[in-house]
């Protein structure tokens, strides 16, 4: 299933969503690097694409312009999202909900129940998005990033199955298109 909503703040530009491959590597690196102070290095995303039976990544494009990126793990009814980025120059225009909804998607077709994540403690804004898809704190991690040290929170979302979900999932959804 391929994605492709219109958000609102983005004007015509077009978000397009499609499993990545070893050609967006590159790219997906130039936006990892611009994203995190501590990087998965690119053998990394070609071991979970070639590799990892449990693993699934997308990329998003605008204009055939890689601009974002996202993975996860499905392990039997569980998911994790295992990585999300947005090319800084287009941050805020809803490209990481969308990346996000994808990810669900994803999980949900896969029989996945339950998803989780870890996010940093000082990122409000990813917080507050993955708050208003359902995620509560479940636990704090002390120490998890390893470049100074902040903690990271668990995030879980249950139920993804459930008919409350799907309508709190199709509800969010219509949002994101015009």
């Amino acid at each position: 299933m391929k994605l492709d909503p219109r958000p609102r703040a983005a004007g015509d530009e077009r978000l397009s969503i499609a499993p990545m491959a070893d050609v967006d590597v590159r790219e997906v690196m130039r936006i990892e690097q611009q994203s995190f102070t501590t990087t998965w290095p690119a053998n990394a995303f070609y071991q979970e694409l070639h590799d990892n039976k449990l693993a699934h990544y997308y990329v998003g494009r605008v204009d055939d312009r890689i601009i974002a990126y996202g993975g996860i793990w499905v392990i039997l009814e569980d998911s994790h999202i295992t990585t999300i980025a947005v090319d800084p120059s287009h941050r805020g225009r809803r490209y990481g909900e969308v990346m996000l909804i994808r990810l669900l998607d994803e999980a949900i077709a896969r029989g996945a129940s339950w998803m989780t994540l870890e996010v940093r403690e000082s990122n409000d804004v990813a917080q507050a998005l993955y708050r208003k898809y359902g995620f509560t704190t479940v636990s704090t991690r002390r120490g998890y990033y390893s470049d100074n040290n902040e903690n990271a929170l668990v995030m879980w979302a249950g139920n993804l199955k459930s008919g409350i979900y799907e309508n709190r999932l199709r509800a969010l959804r219509s949002t994101l298109i015009e």
